[in-house]
This record gives structure tokens, C-alpha cells and sequence, in this order.
């Protein structure tokens, strides 16, 4: 998943939203060196990325990307999986919840700014800038998330085929969406319950 949806799941604890926001920037026993609250942000990021990997809806939608795109097929599921989370009206009611709850994400990450691993701190401020939760909603936001995508990869040169590719399985990929949002949202609810009460 991308940062829409770890956002979304860390279910309004600031700490936990922290670490699930950061966890792809702490390598390692790193980890351990946060709070307890901000280390189970970090646990639950992962057991997510877990779950997601491995959904029948992830397998299905990363056919698409990977006769182009091999191993990054799963990075751009993630992406596109935030587009549709964005339009999502039975988690976001109106565009209006979504870029309350955007706001309030990026205040809690301003206000922990000190703890942020320093790549995601470098980061954060064009995350702001650009809106970056908010816009997932539109497509040119999914096309300039691929397109970062790409140049923070050592591997990808271009993104306009699988922009191309969203467009074109647009549909297929919502339905499948639909099928997987609910699943991880169960899961990652229990999930924190388990890491809260560990």
C-alpha cells in the first residue's frame, strides 16, 4: 500500500500513523530506536505490506504491470490501490473528508517532524506542497506518483506505459480494489489490536 492507505490504517492514533508513515525509511534494528507507540506504527506497516503482497487482488492486478515493469509491478499496484481508496465514498463520505483528513495527517507529521528518519523528512515537505494524499484522487496525481516512482528507482526509465496501463484496465483494477480495500481494512484493525495489546 501507499501512504493514503497507511494513513487511513493507522485508525486516528498519531503515534501509530507516524510509524506506519516512515516504516519504508527505517532499515533494520533502526526500529527499535523509536518509541514504543511509533515502533508499532512500524510493525503494523509491515504486516500490512504483508497481507497486501499477498492478496489474490494484488496477485491479479500486478499481471498487468509485470510484462513491463517485472518486480516494480507491485509499486505501482500500491499506487493505483490509493487512487481508489481516495474516491472511495464509504471511507471518504465527501471530498471535503479528504482533505480534512489530509490535512490532519500532514499536521501530525509536522508536529513529530524531530523523530522522521531523514529521507522521509527531506521528503515531507513536497508531500505537503504538492498534496499529495489529496491529489491520489485524481489521475494526473497517479501519473505524477508513477513518474516519482521512477526516479526513485534504480532500475525504471519511464512510467508512461503503465499510466497507460492504468487507463486502460481502469475498471477491472476498481473492482478488484473493491474486493481487497475491506479485507485489509479488517485485517489491519485486528492486526493493531493484537500490536496495541502485545
Amino acid at each position: 500500500m501507499n501512504f493514503l492507505a497507511h494513513a487511513h490504517l493507522s485508525f486516528n492514533h498519531p503515534q501509530i500513523l507516524v510509524g506506519n508513515m516512515i516504516s519504508d525509511f527505517v532499515k533494520g534494528k533502526k526500529q527499535y530506536e523509536y518509541d514504543a507507540a511509533i515502533h508499532k506504527g512500524i510493525q503494523l506497516h509491515r504486516a500490512i505490506d504483508n497481507f497486501t503482497d499477498t492478496h489474490d487482488a494484488t496477485q491479479y492486478i500486478k499481471l498487468f504491470f509485470r510484462p513491463q515493469y517485472r518486480l516494480y509491478s507491485g509499486a505501482f499496484t500500491d499506487v493505483v490501490y490509493d487512487h481508489f481508496l481516495a474516491n472511495d465514498t464509504s471511507e471518504f463520505l465527501t471530498d471535503d473528508d479528504l482533505k480534512k483528513f489530509s490535512l490532519a495527517t500532514y499536521q501530525i507529521l509536522e508536529t513529530n517532524v524531530a523523530v522522521l528518519p531523514e529521507g522521509f523528512k527531506k521528503m515531507l515537505p513536497y508531500m505537503i506542497e504538492y498534496n499529495w494524499l489529496y491529489n491520489y484522487k485524481n489521475k494526473w496525481g497517479i501519473e505524477k506518483s508513477f513518474n516519482g516512482l521512477v526516479k526513485r528507482s534504480q532500475y525504471l526509465t519511464e512510467s508512461v506505459v503503465a499510466f497507460n496501463i492504468f487507463n486502460t484496465h481502469y475498471e477491472a483494477i476498481k473492482s478488484q480494489y473493491q474486493i481487497f480495500y475491506p479485507d485489509l481494512k479488517k485485517f489491519a484493525a485486528h492486526q493493531l489490536l493484537q500490536i496495541l495489546n502485545a
